[in-house]
């Protein structure tokens, strides 16, 4: 049980709902609530509880009353508390009260004022919140001071408890507003047009201005359009509230409306940025993976990984198009593709999500080809090695580096029979995906397996290469990416993804690039997965936890073979360095062979 402070009177914090039960109650707040149960006489006594947090008569009949409104006179003296002289009564009391505590569902009351409804129903001291909003005299500055938008927000303001003042700035494009508060000074600024508009992440002064400038860049669809004036009257109302909100947090210590604890979407470390539309009126937070912010440690676990993909590939401000299930096909192999600079990419893999991770960083080598010319100019297919290598991490980078650099070595692709002592077929996975490959293809394929050093050994399946630290992690891996490289000859990117159909009129010729996934990825994948005994190596989670432990062994056998030294990519051009530092912030990597820096 929570012990109570002994500083303050507490209550029910402003705006919590509280509806009984029929054994119970259930109380609901702003982003928590709590459900009691098991006693038909909870409903009775948080009748007295609430009286007691309201301080009032303890017959109150209404369990959602929090306490006479501000300024009403004080309700007369009520009979005696019914628990006086009760033990278990005052018990079951302080149990509840304690659970309402670790919700946060009370706050303490430090004087006769009524905490107002904002901040009161989430600051932890309403009192120094109303205290150091009052103190901050916002500062609201556009290009014009009677402009709608500037004007709304600073109404805002003033409803939340601030004393705005609204001056003018010619430096600012219209339909641009910027409010400045606090000391030191934090800034957040707003943009709305006829189509929508944003507010940025509280900042310094100087970083709202430019991450103004870069975002009505990003987001303006056309430049000659006008700004609030033609907006549906909601809009600039949305806009300004929302920028008040998140100026006034972060003026009284108050979570940001974006803090990513409270929305997965979110990356830590980068702005969220709250994104309005008109059709339809409708307004939610975006990650920034390319606004300013520090570099991210590498991502822990697969899951991680995904989701800094997905922020790098927000359809609003991300550097890159997300690779996506969407209708294609997930049997035999798992699917997802993508547009690039350089045509449509088909990634496989056993499972989408990691599917989807070997398409991202893919995907990514492919947009620094186009933003950074000569990065990377082979694909898989080529059987050259691309220059630049982008891994979820150093080691995953490493990894994938280490087998193109392996691959594309001339005595690697020497011709090769069939090697005594390497067995396979006893292997789940590697049996798997060959006996799929076979019904997929009418025929057993062709499968070559030679070991190049103690533990670095490449299989050949069916034209499609790897090389893993075994004879059957390889040819399941080699096997998956034939799967992969007849699947994506089989889609038709000019008419929806869907099967090439020979009798279709004729096609806009699309590229279409193909990647499979390789062991590389196994570490992410098996991170923080513990799985129970039984689980054999035919459970895909037991052989990515297997390839995650030969992972390491691996990479120092393939150092030793190919010699392979590597460094960070060095960007060059405005584009360029925009990637890098969206890939940075999401704790990727992107590695060079070492002095290569053409």
């Amino acid at each position: 049980m929570t012990a109570e402070p002994d500083a303050g009177q507490p209550r029910l914090r402003p705006g919590v709902a509280v509806t009984p039960l029929r054994e119970g109650l259930h109380l609901r707040g702003r982003g928590t609530s709590l459900t009691l149960e098991g006693s038909r006489a909870l409903p009775a006594l948080w009748e007295v509880l609430s009286a007691r947090l309201a301080d009032a008569p303890a017959n109150a009949t209404d369990p959602g009353r929090t306490g006479p409104a501000a300024g009403s006179p004080e309700p007369a003296p009520g009979p005696p508390d019914p628990t006086a002289g009760h033990p278990k009564l005052e018990a079951a009391l302080a149990t509840v009260t304690a659970r309402l505590r670790e919700h946060g569902l009370l706050v303490d009351r430090f004087d006769d004022a009524e905490p107002p409804p904002w901040p009161g129903s989430v600051a932890e001291r309403p009192g120094d919140a109303v205290a150091a909003i009052a103190a901050a005299h916002p500062v609201v500055v556009a290009a014009d001071p009677e402009d709608g938008t500037a004007l709304a927000v600073a109404r805002a303001l003033a409803r939340s408890g601030a004393a705005p003042t609204v001056r003018a700035d010619a430096s600012l494009p219209v339909g641009q507003v910027l409010v400045v508060a606090g000391e030191p000074p934090v800034a957040v600024g707003l943009r709305c047009d006829e189509d929508g508009g944003f507010v940025t992440a509280p900042a310094g002064p100087a970083r709202a201005r430019a991450d103004l400038a870069a975002l009505t860049e990003r987001l303006r669809p056309d430049s000659g359009r006008g700004h609030g004036s033609s907006a549906p009257r909601a809009l600039p109302l949305l806009l300004a509230a929302a920028t008040a909100q998140r100026l006034l947090c972060a003026v009284a210590g108050l979570p940001d409306p974006g803090d990513p604890a409270d929305n997965p979407r979110l990356l830590p470390g980068r702005p969220a940025v709250l994104i309005a539309d008109t059709r339809p009126l409708r307004a939610e937070h975006h990650p920034w993976a390319a606004g300013p912010g520090p570099v991210a440690a590498p991502p822990e676990d697969l899951d991680a990984a995904l989701r800094r993909v997905a922020a790098l590939g927000d359809p609003r401000l991300g550097v890159f198009d997300a690779p996506s299930p969407g209708d294609l096909p997930q049997l035999p192999t798992a699917l997802v593709s993508c547009r690039t600079p350089d045509g449509l990419l088909v990634a496989g893999a056993a499972r989408t999500d990691l599917a989807r991770l070997t398409g991202a960083v893919r995907a990514l080598e492919l947009r620094l080809a186009a933003a950074d010319p000569g990065a990377t100019g082979a694909t898989e297919a080529s059987g050259a090695a691309p220059r630049v290598t982008v891994g979820a991490g150093p080691v995953h980078a490493l990894g994938r580096a280490l087998r193109r650099a392996t691959l594309a070595a001339p005595w690697a692709a020497a011709p090769v029979g069939a090697a005594p002592g390497l067995r396979w077929h006893e292997h789940p996975q590697a049996r798997h995906w060959t006996t799929t490959l076979a019904r997929r293809l009418g025929h057993d394929p062709a499968v070559t397996v030679r070991r190049l050093a103690g533990s670095a050994v490449l299989a050949t399946v069916q034209g499609s290469r790897a090389v893993e630290a075994t004879a059957a992690d390889a040819v399941a891996v080699a096997a998956l990416a034939a799967l992969t490289r007849l699947a994506a000859n089989d889609l038709d990117p000019a008419h929806g993804l869907g099967p090439a159909r020979d009798s279709a009129p004729a096609r806009v010729r699309v590229r279409v690039h193909h990647t499979a996934f390789s062991g590389a990825a196994a570490p992410l994948a098996a991170a923080g997965r513990d799985l129970p005994d039984w689980v054999d190596e035919g459970w895909t989670g037991r052989w990515l936890a297997g390839l995650a432990d030969r992972e390491a062994h691996l990479q120092a056998a393939l150092h030793g073979l190919t010699g392979l030294r590597t460094t960070p990519w060095q960007p060059r051009g405005t584009a360029a360095h925009r990637l890098a530092d969206a890939l940075a912030g999401c704790g990727f990597t992107v590695l060079v062979p070492e002095g290569d820096h053409r």
